[in-house]
């Protein structure tokens, strides 16, 4: 390769302190050689923009980030053998984060991590182009600030220059650059400037789109752009021009992962199953055990490049929040990108995912029943970290498969998906859920391997309403409900008024759960932690029981409980084992941390009152629910501005009650 840094390493690492321009000399130097995007107001970057230097670049994007409020700091500059550069990357100057240091008196951290930036690369035709733009922070800039940063310290009035007119042209044709051209004729791509890239370049660093699928992408995010203002969506593409991935969410999403982010799932299953869409889903659980969507993908094939991008562009629209957990599909390109954007998050492979690969990966062996049977057994009855090696070690040496390439890798891997390994992570249910159909679940009856990209997307709203649609039909079912209770415990009791349908009926299993728990026995005491073992007659394989024993850890002086088996953690409520030592210690209630408001039914969500504006069915309960709600949530907001408004609209909520419940219902 004969792309290096200079000196042969690299001039910039994201944990040190990053060099910047400055001085009266640079700035002169930055102003650039034919007056590029001057004036008050510079247009923001995007991909496309092309200028006659590296400075006019710096210069454009200081001048930018000045009127915004931010600073800006040279990120990276990539040199060849020649030393001439050839690419270049701005940051904002909050981003990454430095180094502690070991000074007596360390200087505060000011940095946030933050992902603005643009990156930009000398093309063949000398000029220097963007290729990737980061337009949002995740901290607050005001352009009062603007003054106080390094970058624009020479910023004054003796260094800048009046806007002449070839710089309006090129302002002009930065404008048209940015314009989107679908040429039907040419599979449907996306492309920016025919006349100057034509078309011999490499078609695997871009959508594989077919007729039609270009049209229905921008007609797509036209109509979601109409239905809802703060629908969101960016394109990334290639040095040719063409369309290379694509991400796009709205403000429901968005919502819901305030509510239901601490856990995310990123399904690229359409990807490795070489689906026609190659979608890529963020999604999560709700409090009935739905998935929620937080976003989608579209990108060009399984790169590191490619996920980075999407992941930041979703870490962006999150407003730079990422999520404690992250649950994803064993691909190396895949997990080294998440490593390079979340490096704060936990994450780890879906383990229904990993077990509905061994019939493909074991299937031939001849004894693939029994080693089924004892790899089950291994990976969700060992209860402690020896006892999983142990019972891994017998079986690859029982069955000699030893050297088996597939179990060689699970085994590699097996901190990020066997359980015993994940007991110190919430994981709201998702990683041992052997149901879990990811993609197949949100979108059912729209995807499917052969689906193409034009018939998914004019399916797309529906999909999303009949989504909406069984979270609010829940929502109904758990506040209209009673449960029935199938014991006489305090804990039942509680948690049948507070928690989901869904939820509650987990839950009940551990209550019953309790009576297999023959005998609970207290080991030893350290203050006011107590060591219990509670031995449980258990199913362990089908049809066949084993007595096992569970240790669980008491505090009775903070009421904190912890067992063995790691059930809270994986499913959010406490288990039988833990139940039956609280039941010992005469708790007639669960404590308050163990209540998890993120399963109550009772936790209203912004979001859920939301309908697409084409209208409602009034024979559907839900709509009219939805489309009510709405309606009176108007009335509430206008009523709070003023004592007589408030007046007001109490005294027209009570004359409406009173009519509508003197209507007589009619069959529908």
């Amino acid at each position: 390769m004969d792309e290096v840094s200079l000196n042969g390493e690299p001039l910039y690492d994201d944990e040190t302190n990053d060099f910047e321009i400055e001085g009266d000399c640079a700035m002169t130097e930055f102003v650039g050689q034919n007056g590029v995007i001057q004036g008050e107001n510079p247009l923001p970057p995007a991909v496309g923009m092309e200028f006659e230097s590296y400075e006019d670049v710096y210069y454009f994007y200081n001048c930018y980030a000045r009127d915004q409020g931010f600073g800006v700091r040279v990120s990276n500059t990539w040199y060849r053998k020649s030393k001439e550069r050839y690419r270049g990357k701005l940051s904002c100057s909050s981003a990454g984060f430095k180094k502690k240091s070991e000074a007596s008196r360390p200087r505060p951290e000011t940095r946030t991590g933050c992902p603005a930036m643009i990156k930009f690369r000398l093309m063949e035709n000398k000029r220097w182009r963007i290729i990737e733009v980061e337009l949002e922070h995740n901290h607050l800039i005001s352009p009062v600030s603007g003054k106080f940063y390094k970058s624009h310290k020479t910023m004054n009035l003796g260094t800048k220059r009046p806007l002449q007119a070839d710089g309006a042209d090129k302002i002009q044709k930065i404008r048209l650059f940015r314009t989107v051209v679908i040429d039907t004729e040419d599979n449907g791509s996306f492309y920016f400037d025919e006349g100057e890239f034509g078309n011999n370049f490499d078609h695997s660093n871009q959508l594989k789109l077919k007729q039609g699928d270009a049209q229905a992408i921008y007609d797509s995010f036209c109509q979601l752009q109409l239905m809802n203002p703060n629908f969101f969506y960016v394109m990334d593409i290639n040095e040719k021009g063409y369309l290379r991935n694509v991400f796009w969410a709205d403000a429901r999403f968005r919502t819901a992962y305030g509510y239901f982010g601490d856990v995310i799932v990123v399904d690229t299953t359409c990807l490795t199953d070489k689906y026609e869409v190659p979608l890529v889903v963020f999604s999560g659980v709700n409090h009935h055990g739905q998935y929620v969507l937080f976003g989608c993908g579209l990108l060009a094939g399984e790169t590191v490049d490619s996920y980075m991008w999407l992941f930041r562009a979703w870490l962006t629209y999150m407003m730079g929040r990422p999520p404690q957990a992250i649950i994803v599909d064993q691909c190396k390109s895949l997990r080294n990108a998440l490593a390079d954007v979340f490096p704060r998050a936990s994450c780890f492979l879906s383990l229904s995912h990993v077990m509905k690969k061994v019939p493909k990966n074991l299937g031939g062996l001849r004894e693939y029943e029994a080693l089924k049977v004892a790899l089950i057994s291994a990976v969700y009855h060992s209860l402690r970290a020896d006892e999983f090696e142990m019972a891994w070690e017998n079986m690859i040496q029982c069955y000699g498969v030893r050297d088996h390439k597939w179990l060689q890798t699970l085994y590699e891997d097996r901190k990020w998906w066997v359980p015993v390994y994940l007991k110190e992570t919430f994981l709201a249910g998702m990683c041992r859920n052997e149901e879990s159909e990811g993609v197949t679940t949100l979108f059912g009856a729209y995807l499917h391997k052969n689906t193409s990209i034009k018939d998914f997307l004019d399916h797309y709203n529906l999909a999303l309403e009949e989504v909406h649609q069984r979270e609010t039909l829940a929502d109904l079912e758990s506040e209209n409900s009673s449960p029935i209770l199938k014991s006489r415990m305090c804990f039942e009791l509680q948690l049948s008024k507070l928690y989901t349908k869904y939820i509650f009926n987990k839950f009940q299993a551990e209550v019953e759960g309790i009576f297999s728990c023959f005998s609970t026995r207290q080991v030893s005491t350290d203050g006011s932690i107590i060591t219990y073992i509670v031995k449980e007659h258990a199913e362990v394989e089908e049809n066949r029981m084993e007595t096992k024993d569970y240790e669980v850890i008491y505090n009775t002086s903070e009421a904190e409980i912890l067992c063995i088996c790691g059930l809270f953690n994986f499913k959010g409520y406490l288990c039988r084992h833990a139940l039956k030592v609280l039941t010992q210690n005469g708790m007639e209630e669960i404590p308050p941390q163990y209540i998890l408001s993120r399963w109550r039914k009772d936790m209203h969500r912004n979001y859920v009152f939301y309908h697409n504006c084409g209208g409602i069915d009034i024979n559907n309960p839900v709509h009219r629910y939805d489309n009510l709600y709405k309606s009176v949530v108007q009335v509430v907001e206008e009523g709070r501005k003023s004592h007589d408004r408030y007046k007001l609209a109490l005294e027209a909520l009570d004359e409406i009650l009173n009519k509508v419940r003197l209507v007589e219902d009619r069959p529908m």
